[in-house]
């Protein structure tokens, strides 16, 4: 070893060198199982994404096949309604229509039923269906009606009943003056009431009880209701009870119900003329107000659509017709007249031809002369009432009604009043074409 040399820088030079490229050889790395975590993870996250994808359209398909069944049955909904809608305004306007019939709109088609009138109601029920989801609807539709209340077969004012001989009423009677039998005897099927100190029966056979002031030359099977006057050839087969004085009772329809009937007709217009409907033709009419007079000749036939309001007279000739439309159903219709009404023999006067349903003749006119009353019947009239708020109603010979209310009223020999029930609570319509009003409209199952 040379003296002097350090011992560091021998053992310096004694060292290997590196290899040269040694710092760029990279040692494999230790598998500790994070590749397979990548690789799950990733799947993982595929997976769930694929999942919310087909989540998500499922949702969308299911949200859509709502929405159009949605559609379906709104359409349904829509045509049911629009069935019902298509009746009303066929009811309302009396247009012709079929109780079973059908509708389409846009493709969508409805059933409809329309029931038979009943108390002046009808239900109707419609079906929409379309790709058979099915809708339905129901409506209860009802003619507003007026009811007036006929208690008493005969009714009179002031003016009474005067009745000749073999007359007859079926049906008890109420008069605020006399009832009294002329040249005979006139007979009253059930009780008779006569209003007011003064009045009186006379002339009468009873079958019911009797209830009056006076008495005269009549014959009571019931009991003799006697309010202190005068008794004269009077025979009550229960006996004579003391009883107070009858009341008097307004006639049932009231000037306020007059104007209204009135103003109903004016709804459908003014007719300036005399209306004439041709021998054998028919016609049809109202609600019309006529400023005239209305004539039916022989053997023609008028249908009454709504309410008529006649400033003049009223006269239906021989084989004439004159009736409702059968849409009033089972309610009844009124014409009134301003003028006389006369219904000559062998004229018609009917209802709709439903059980219940009449029409009522009313005259506002004054006169109390029998030669010329306000209302003169010949011929027999079970499809009406006859009315005179001021006058007289005079029946002739031989026929037949079913009511009469009246200021007066003159029977000659062998007319009938033969009173029906059903006139304790008549609903009096101012027809199909009318006010009316639905009452229940409901979608059902």
């Amino acid at each position: 070893m040379h003296k002097g040399f350090p011992l560091h820088h021998f053992m310096n030079n004694l060292k290997i060198k590196s290899h040269p490229n040694k710092k760029n050889i990279k040692k494999p790395p230790k598998d500790n199982g994070a590749g397979f975590t990548v690789v799950f993870s990733t799947f993982l996250v595929l997976a769930i994404g694929i999942i919310i994808v087909l989540s998500t359209g499922y949702v969308g398909l299911n949200d859509i096949k709502m929405a159009r069944n949605n559609i379906y049955s709104i359409k349904s909904h829509y045509v049911a309604e629009s069935g019902i809608e298509d009746s009303l305004v066929r009811l309302r306007k009396g247009m012709n229509f079929s109780q079973n019939n059908s509708l389409t709109v846009d493709g969508v088609s409805a059933t409809i039923e329309i029931s038979d009138s009943v108390g002046g109601s009808r239900t109707i029920t419609s079906v929409g269906s379309f790709s058979e989801r099915i809708r339905k609807s129901r409506v209860v539709y009802t003619i507003s009606t007026d009811s007036i209340s006929f208690f008493y077969g005969a009714q009179a004012g002031d003016g009474g009943i005067s009745m000749e001989n073999n007359s007859r009423i079926r049906g008890n009677v109420f008069s605020n003056g006399s009832v009294v039998g002329l040249g005979g005897k006139g007979y009253v099927d059930y009780t008779v009431k006569v209003a007011a100190i003064g009045n009186r029966i006379e002339g009468l056979i009873v079958g019911g009880d009797a209830y009056t002031h006076n008495c005269k030359n009549s014959t009571i099977s019931g009991s003799l209701y006697f309010s202190g006057g005068g008794q004269e050839n009077c025979t009550a087969l229960s006996g004579v009870k003391e009883h107070p004085v009858e009341e008097a009772k307004n006639l049932p329809v009231s000037e306020e119900q007059i104007t209204k009937w009135k103003n109903d007709a004016l709804e459908g217009g003014v007719f300036e003329n005399n209306y004439v409907v041709p021998g054998g033709s028919s016609s049809s009419l109202g609600p019309r107000k006529i400023v005239g007079n209305l004539t039916l000749q022989n053997n023609s036939t008028l249908v009454v659509n709504g309410t008529l309001w006649i400033t003049g007279n009223i006269t239906i000739n021989n084989g004439a017709i004159i009736r409702l439309n059968s849409n009033y159903g089972s309610t009844s219709g009124i014409i009134v007249a301003d003028g006389r009404i006369v219904v000559v023999n062998g004229a018609q006067t009917q209802g709709s031809g439903a059980e219940g349903s009449y029409i009522m003749f009313l005259s506002t006119n004054t006169s109390i002369d029998p030669a010329f009353p306000a209302v003169d019947v010949f011929n027999t009239a079970q499809g009406a009432i006859f009315y005179a708020s001021r006058g007289m109603i005079r029946l002739h010979n031989n026929m037949f009604i079913r009511e009469a209310t009246g200021y007066k009223l003159y029977l000659d020999n062998n007319a009938i009043v033969e009173y029906e029930v059903g006139l304790e609570d008549a609903a009096f319509s101012s027809g199909p074409g009318g006010s009316w009003e639905i009452t229940n409209w409901k979608e059902i199952e």
